[in-house]
């Protein structure tokens, strides 16, 4: 069947543009686009040609020389917090990285730059130098304990060369000269390919099986000291990853030191260009200022280090059209426009849709339904539509206007534009949609964790008349389900079972629950360290809400317009009277602490100030930011403050980083 005239006008416009773009990079070495959407066009007309060979022409780029060729895991609660680096994507986003550094240290520091692994985390525990436990980074506080699968790396070592304890991170990763053996014989065998070299390592690890990971080859590189004892700490950076390698870790030898961001911006460059030729996935380089002090110093934000970043090579980037252009609905009633394209693999996965993020996006990059577009991997993980290839326009496509109306809004559909911000969003407020959203996220995973109550029973429970909004489900009885299709007595048994187990609940999670705008997990957990009740959180002033590390001015006006509407009010009532909010539990830790305020000043030597307070927290313990009368205790370091000055005033207890250690320390 010979090609239609449409896909014959596409061949055209690919052999141009692919022409075009070759010129601008081989005669004037200015590329518009990256060699990865280059390809992308050329496997397309490749494509094109091999299904329609009449659409192959003497002058086709495709005829150049050298063409485009358990039952379970048991959890476990990590006893240092696991803290993901924040990412840089440009030069100009590394530079405020280092004028932020600066600012805060009041000079210029030297900085370690390593390779970043494109691999799995790994956590690993040694007690007096053996291998006690190994298990992924989780959510940063609690992971799965993998040790036996980790136990069959060759280069993890199951005692060092000194008899040290300690938690020491690094990378699990898979050669990839062994990920195209693999591929080699599944191809032989009829089987489905691996699609890259991470998804593998970290499938390996999570194998039920431990011969499975033993027979993938896997390897290893370990990069930082989360805890260490019977070894003196290192100073730097630099003398931390030696130290590594006297104990017997496989550390990746292309660390370098720099003494300013410019030096480590060059070796991004020259790694960009030759990772390619190690045998391990490069996805960046991370940098970290070198001096440990330094570090402690600038301590972190309630997500990430303040002396590191990770700054990420290109995305690799390929080209598909866009079939059409359509909006999500949110649990908070935002509406965002999603473009839905042709289906492509990008970065090892097949990526179809991808969100544009607001109208004023869509006409900043002149993206239009039928264009072909580059997309790539924002990070590596979200899919970005990058910008247009306005060369293949027919003239045929056509923009994108946001609508008046949206169906799942509810009522008579009317959408509007925030004031003030580029969202649009349903002027009802509680659509049938809009509303089934929030039900389903207060029971999921990460917040209630009702297990048994998906998005689909939710649906059924609303249909049914029996829940419309959260305290609903607390008021659940026997008799409610049992006139429910598909509900047999155990399901029923399972559910309501589930339900009142759910009713115990941390404040954190409780007020990540209320589907408050601006208002997730992480934000919730700051909430809830602060305030420690719910009363008090909903007592709030604007001011205090704002003055919360995390928190600012808008997600403190979102919090505060929540509560101003007396339907949500009382929902936090009725809620408060259905559940019994529970403190943070820790595994293992002795609550010694408890009743006890602490007050800190000064820079401490070897803990940061945050995980000096998650320390206390953990224990029981209350942390304040002013001293008075009913303060146990203040704990100094380096140059204090006038905090000391007011405990020595009133008399209260002071220690030294020593003594509070050895306070931490007391069962």
């Amino acid at each position: 069947m010979p090609a239609s005239k449409e896909t014959a006008e596409r061949a055209r416009k690919l052999r141009e543009t692919i022409e075009k773009h070759r010129h601008l990079y081989h005669t004037f070495d200015a590329p518009e686009i990256s060699d990865e959407a280059y390809d992308a066009l050329v496997r397309e007309l490749e494509r094109l040609e091999f299904d329609y060979p009449e659409l192959k022409t003497a002058d086709s780029p495709t005829q150049r020389v050298g063409g485009a060729p358990l039952d379970k895991f048991e959890k476990v609660e990590h006893k240092v917090s696991q803290w993901s680096f924040n990412d840089a994507f440009s030069e100009e986003d590394l530079r405020l990285f280092d004028e932020r550094v600066r600012k805060l240290l009041g000079e210029a520091c030297a900085y370690i730059a390593e390779l970043k692994i494109d691999g799995l985390k790994i956590v690993l525990t040694y007690e007096k130098g053996l291998l006690k436990l190994a298990a992924t980074r989780g959510d940063g506080r609690v992971g799965e304990d993998v040790t036996q699968n980790v136990r069959t790396i060759h280069s993890i070592p199951l005692k060092l060369k000194k008899p040290v304890s300690g938690i020491f991170e690094g990378e699990i990763w898979m050669p990839k000269s062994v990920f195209k053996k693999l591929n080699k014989e599944r191809k032989k065998k009829g089987e489905e390919l691996f699609a890259n070299p991470r998804n593998i390592a970290a499938g390996s690890i999570r194998q039920l099986d431990p011969s499975v990971a033993r027979k993938r080859m896997l390897d290893n590189f370990v990069y930082d000291t989360a805890l260490l004892d019977g070894e003196a700490a290192p100073t730097t950076q630099e003398d931390e990853l030696k130290m590594l390698e006297t104990l017997g870790f496989k550390i990746n030898p292309h660390f370098k030191r720099f003494e300013d961001i410019e030096g480590v911006i060059d070796y991004w460059k020259s790694w960009q260009k030759k990772k390619d030729a190690e045998n391990y996935l490069i996805d960046g380089v991370v940098v970290k200022v070198n001096s440990i002090s330094n570090q402690q110093t600038l301590g972190y934000t309630s997500k990430a280090p303040r002396f590191g970043i990770a700054f990420k090579f290109a995305a690799e980037q390929v080209t598909t059209v866009v079939e059409d252009i359509t909006l999500q609905l949110g649990r908070t009633g935002v509406l965002t426009p999603v473009a839905i394209l042709r289906p492509v693999l990008v970065a090892g996965s097949t990526v179809s849709r991808a969100t544009l993020h607001n109208e004023d996006e869509i006409k900043r990059k002149d993206i239009r339904v039928g264009d072909t577009v580059v997309i790539q991997k924002a990070g590596d993980v979200i899919p970005e539509v990058v910008r247009p290839v306005v060369e293949m326009r027919t003239g045929k496509e056509r923009a994108f206007k946001f609508p008046s109306h949206f169906s799942l809004c509810g009522g008579d559909g009317r959408i509007e534009r925030v004031p003030g911000q580029v969202a649009y969003r349903c002027v009802a407020k509680n659509s049938y949609e809009q509303q089934r959203r929030k039900l389903a996220h207060f029971a999921s995973r990460n917040v209630f964790d009702i297990d048994g109550l998906g998005p689909k029973i939710i649906a059924q429970l609303m249909s049914a008349g029996l829940v419309s909004n959260f305290d609903d489900i607390f008021n659940l009885k026997k008799g409610d389900l049992e006139t429910l299709e598909r509900f047999g007595e155990k399901s029923i048994e399972n559910l309501l079972s589930s339900i009142e187990k759910a009713r115990e609940v941390t404040l954190a999670r409780f007020i990540a629950s209320l589907s408050i705008p601006q208002v997730g997990e992480e934000t919730g957990r700051d909430l809830a360290q602060h305030f420690s009740t719910a009363g008090r959180f909903a007592a709030a002033s604007h001011e205090e809400l704002e003055a919360i590390e995390g928190v600012g001015p808008i997600i403190a006006s979102a919090i505060k317009n929540w509560f101003a509407d007396k339907e949500n009010k009382k929902l936090f009532e009725k809620l408060l009277k259905q559940v019994r909010i529970k403190k943070e539990q820790t595994i293992g830790i002795s609550k010694h602490l408890s009743g006890m305020k602490f007050v800190l000043t000064g820079t401490l030597t070897n803990i940061s100030r945050e995980e000096a307070k998650e320390k206390i927290r953990e224990r029981d313990g209350e942390v304040s930011e002013s001293v008075s009368k009913k303060t146990d205790y203040v704990i100094t370091g380096a140059d204090p403050g006038e905090k000391l000055a007011k405990a020595q005033e009133l008399g209260v207890r002071i220690l030294n980083e020593q003594e509070f250690r050895s306070l931490l320390d007391k069962k």
